[in-house]
This record gives C-alpha cells, structure tokens and sequence, in this order.
C-alpha cells in the first residue's frame, strides 16, 4: 500500500512513539510505501533537524539514509489551484495526484479537510493505522 505522510505524521514516527511510529515502522518493514516529492522531503528534513536541535539524543540520519533506499520519489508539480486553505500542505495532494497514492496521513486540519478530493483520502494516523495496519495485522495472524 501507498501513503503520503505529512511533515508532523513523519517527525512525530521519527521522534516519539504512537500511532505516526506504527506507521513509520511498518514501512521500515516494507509493509507500506512511503511517496514524497523533493518538496516534501526537503520539508522532512529542514523540521527534522530542528527538532534534532531541541533532541540531540535522537540521531535522525538513519531515517533519512532509509527513505534514499526504501522512500518512493515523485516529481510532483504544483497544483494549478489552491485546494488546501493552507496553500503549504497543497504539496501533499500534488504528490497523491502525481503518484496515484489514495492515502494522506495527516492530523493537520487544513489537509484534513481536503480529504476526498480527486478520490484522496486523508486519514489522522489512528484512522490510518486501525484501518490499515490493523486489518493487516489480522490477515497475516
């Protein structure tokens, strides 16, 4: 399966546990797979490294040596209009759009109430992992 995760979903996986780590770890484990543009992963890096400031202890360039191996790369250009109240989350459509990914993880609001738009749905990282991961968990037990 395909999904995007927005910045927060990818630093809160990378940084402390719950539901964005269960998503993060079934990648690690190649039971998803992870799409971002260079929009996005700059994004992922330039907060990763701020919040790597305020956490010394957490060595995030693991992380991002895995997406170079195992994170899919799209080209996506921007959307021709604004769909997003928050023109900066557009890029997470822009990459669904691009890559035919159906799946947004976000708690971000204003992405959130994109959700349907162009059949994408954007789920919080609970909705993604009881609906995803869990089902999964279930079929392969």
């Amino acid at each position: 399966m395909k999904v995007i995760l927005d910045t927060n979903v990818f630093v809160s996986g990378v940084f402390f546990s719950g539901p964005p780590f269960e998503i993060l770890n079934a990648w690690r484990h190649g039971r998803l797979t992870l799409i971002l543009s260079p929009e996005i992963l700059a994004e992922y890096e330039r907060v990763g490294q701020e919040l790597a400031n305020t956490f010394p202890a957490v060595d995030i360039s693991p992380i991002f040596e895995l997406l170079a191996f195992k994170g899919e790369v799209v080209n996506a250009p921007a959307l021709i209009e604004q769909i997003c109240s928050d023109p900066d989350d557009d890029k997470f459509l822009a990459c669904a759009l691009v890559s035919n990914t159906k799946t947004i993880a976000s708690g971000d609001k204003a992405l959130r109430k994109t959700s349907g738009y162009a059949g994408i749905e954007v789920l919080t990282p609970r909705e993604f992992v009881d609906k995803h991961l869990k089902k999964d968990e279930k079929r392969t037990s």
